[in-house]
């Protein structure tokens, strides 16, 4: 389990990055580089981190679940993703 402070951290990345978006587009439109460089540095995407949704977990991230493969494993062995069964053959 990540700790809190590291998931609020993240949570305000979004936000900043959200709040910017419109501002960072419009300086690489027009090729204003030194403006660029003086916004915040949380305002690039590129700082965002994937985690899991429900433990905050870095590593081992599932795009299309938005969980980590270790909370999708449990999730699914309890039947809690629907679609998705364990296979055996």
């Amino acid at each position: 389990m990540a700790k809190e402070s590291m998931k609020a951290r993240e949570r305000k990345r979004a936000k900043t990055v959200a709040k910017y978006s419109e501002k960072r587009k419009a300086l690489k439109e027009a090729g204003d580089y030194e403006a660029l460089q003086k916004l915040p540095r949380n305002a690039s995407p590129i700082r965002m981190h994937n985690r899991c949704k429900i433990t905050g977990r870095p590593k081992g991230y599932i795009r299309q679940f938005g969980i980590s493969r270790v909370t999708f494993r449990e999730m699914a062995n309890k039947g809690l993703i629907p679609g998705v069964t364990k296979a055996s053959w």
